[in-house]
């Protein structure tokens, strides 16, 4: 917590989700949840906290929806937003400004942004040949082409990433490229486009990174370092579309030309803020925010946007500060989450294998996802959601630990202390209640300043079972007839806890908490915008209910148990989801069976030189979510091998395992690195990667035969 001892005011952004489909759980859980659970928590302490976030409305994607369902992508952006801003809602994710990158005033930033940074020259021009659709007449850009991957030989790869193998890509990478407009095939054409020097900005962001590796989680730190040491180069900044920013240039070479979303996207967090500020009626307040040294500015976002927000975004905020000394500041963290799946798969929008939140909440109540979710937060590693843990959460924790100790404690005063806290809750009382119960106000703390919202859950939940505990072990309803002071003593105490509970529970299930102060007759109802100087955390440390406080009368059943019957339509949807995909591959050319190779002779087979390598380094590649680069130890020297096994092994744990090399295969660049030969690996049923681990002592170098 002394990292933040000389900020005043924080101000924490959401990554942007594209308005071209609603969000999913996997959504929720790596970005917007974490994000809402931290800035509710600082609400709590009095500090000046403003969250912004809003959907990113331009962009290829776009108008591959508007074109599949032949509308204007207006129509598309406008109706994503809406449906995505009310899940959002529901969920009680409590934006204080939800934007959109189609605004004006987004559009003027952006521009505005573009504008100044041209001024000073450090913009590259340059002319390079880009796939042209010659029936459709226009430029295409990577996203509209589509071809077979040269990395996996998958014949769907789009022309800027891979979804099989996840390699990020060019489109004149591609192999047998088509148009995906009108299914020809493309030709290169000359076109002119200005490009951002990322390489010019290179040591003062080794710096930056440099100056926060031992605060930032190790991911982001790593992502971005990797990226550091492959070396930064320009990078475009337009595109030849006719959805989006339009260049702010008067020239014929401008013309048709707009604004790349990976440069505008970012702005949109300092576009919500100049809307939040003037819908406040002080514009001006918005610099504040963006250009005060004493705010913390802490973006939320998902591994696979890691770099755009710490090395692209800062290196425009450089450029705009260099261009106008307007003083921009810099992200002071990035808690970056691994994703989370979906019943063991990946959640995915393409394969319509998701939950979609605002489905989920048509059927269970916020509160209960939201708990689920935190308790398994995909720091460190990727989780999983199931609907099975979902069902035991709600029931186990939620229902029979915090809900039953509240109803319990309210009935109880209700029915025997005529609704009234029956005694006075001293200070000695409160310490009595012994290290465990007030260490966790620390622990709790600790973890939420840290950005650890699994540990935040956990440490909530554990003030519940203390409470249940302390209830259980005193038995009220037994010493109420041999002595009814100690009794009321009890009672008393549990009260208070009943509102510490609430303080605590607050930023994960805000709902609940609400209805705990109702019950207890507290006017205090915990608002979801800042009030910088009321610090109601500081009121959970000690007894607030005094003697004769009148609670309002009210009880309710704080969590409904879920029943198996109730989870048997979300595991059908899942059996169809399946079933569909199922189907998807069957028709697609390659089945899970795949067709056994012509036969060769054993003098052929005899040429494959087939070794155990022992991994002494292991990396990811960047721009790429599968390629992992291994250095292997054969026999007396060492190999550089790529592998696409990111996605099922952290390169930390391969370190020290045996694998079996091809040895003699001829070197390939791949991603402008050579693999210097191949590891074999099994695929799976579910298409998951299993590298074959020989066993044995001294057995590095050896022939696998």
């Amino acid at each position: 917590m002394s990292e933040q001892s000389s900020f005043k005011r924080t101000l924490v952004t959401t990554a942007l989700p594209y308005a071209n489909g609603p969000v999913h759980l996997g959504h929720l859980a790596g970005v917007y949840l974490p994000a809402d659970i931290y800035v509710r928590f600082k609400r709590l302490k009095g500090e000046d906290i403003l969250h912004v976030g809003g959907s990113d409305e331009h962009g290829v994607p776009i108008t591959l929806t508007a074109e599949k369902e032949g509308v204007s992508p207006q129509v598309v952006v406008d109706r994503y937003h809406e449906q995505n801003f009310k899940a959002f809602e529901k969920c009680n994710i409590s934006f204080d400004h939800y934007g959109r990158t189609s605004s004006p005033v987004h559009h003027k930033t952006a521009q505005e942004f573009f504008s100044d940074i041209e001024k000073t020259g450090v913009l590259v021009k340059k002319t390079e040949k880009h796939f042209f659709d010659e029936k459709a007449g226009h430029f295409l850009s990577d996203r509209y082409v589509t071809g077979t991957c040269p990395v996996c030989g998958n014949p769907d790869a789009n022309g800027d990433q891979c979804e099989k193998c996840g390699t990020y890509l060019s489109a004149t990478e591609l192999i047998d490229p088509k148009s995906k407009v009108s299914g020809e095939v493309p030709v290169l054409k000359d076109t002119l486009h200005w490009y951002f020097p990322l390489g010019k900005f290179q040591q003062r962001l080794e710096s930056y990174i440099d100056s926060h590796a031992k605060t930032w989680r190790q991911n982001v730190v790593n992502y971005s370092q990797t990226w550091l040491k492959q070396g930064l180069s320009d990078r475009a900044i337009t595109r030849d579309l006719s959805w989006g920013i339009k260049v702010p240039l008067e020239s014929e070479e401008a013309r048709d030309k707009v604004l790349y979303v990976w440069f505008d996207a970012v702005l949109g967090y300092i576009s919500s803020t100049k809307e939040w500020a003037a819908l406040k009626g002080d514009y001006e307040r918005w610099k504040t925010y963006w250009q005060s040294p004493d705010t913390r500015l802490i973006h939320f976002i998902g591994k696979d946007n890691v770099v755009f927000h710490t090395l692209m975004f800062p290196a425009i905020l450089m450029a705009k500060n260099d261009a106008t000394s307007e003083g921009y500041i810099l992200a002071e963290n990035v808690p970056s989450s691994e994703f989370m799946n979906f019943e063991g798969k990946k959640f995915s929008k393409s394969r319509n294998y998701a939950v979609y939140l605002g489905e989920f909440l048509e059927t269970f109540p916020a509160d209960t996802l939201r708990y689920t979710i935190a308790i398994n937060y995909p720091e460190n590693r990727d989780t999983d959601f199931s609907w099975k843990d979902f069902q035991n959460r709600t029931n186990g924790e939620l229902a029979d630990t915090l809900g039953n100790f509240v109803k319990r404690a309210v009935d109880f005063t209700n029915s025997k202390f005529q609704g009234e806290v029956p005694a006075e809750c001293s200070d000695e009382d409160w310490k009595a209640l012994g290290e465990e119960w007030h260490t966790n106000y620390q622990r709790y703390e600790s973890a939420i300043e840290a950005f650890h919202i699994r540990d935040t859950a956990i440490a909530a939940m554990d003030f519940a079972r203390f409470a249940n505990r302390y209830l259980t072990e005193s038995e009220p309803w037994k010493v109420l007839k041999t002595n009814p002071d100690q009794a009321a003593k009890t009672i008393a105490v549990c009260l208070n806890l009943c509102y510490t509970l609430a303080m605590a529970f607050f930023p994960v299930i805000p709902d609940t908490s609400r209805k705990i102060l109702i019950m207890l007759g507290i006017g205090d109802r915990i608002p979801d915008e800042a009030t910088p100087g009321i610090n109601r955390w500081q009121k959970a440390f000690k007894p607030r209910l005094a003697k004769g406080h009148k609670l309002s009368g009210h009880s309710e059943i704080l969590f409904k148990k879920i029943e198996d019957k109730d989870l048997e339509p979300e595991l059908k949807k899942i059996e169809a989801m399946l079933a569909a995909n199922a189907q998807t591959e069957a028709e697609q050319p390659s089945a899970k069976f795949e067709a056994l190779k012509p036969n060769i002779s054993f003098e052929d087979f005899s040429k494959v030189d087939l070794r155990v390598a022992t991994v002494l380094e292991c990396e990811a590649v960047p721009k790429t979510n599968k390629l992992l680069k291994l250095v292997l130890q054969l026999g007396p020297e060492k190999r550089q091998v790529l592998a696409g096994i990111a996605e099922f092994y952290k390169p930390d744990t391969l370190v020290g395992k045996n694998v079996v090399l091809v040895a003699n295969l001829a070197p390939k660049k791949m991603r402008g690195l050579e693999s210097q030969g191949m590891i074999l690996a099994v695929e799976g049923n579910n298409g998951e990667l299993n590298i074959v681990e020989p066993t044995g002592k001294n057995i590095n170098g050896n022939i696998v035969r």
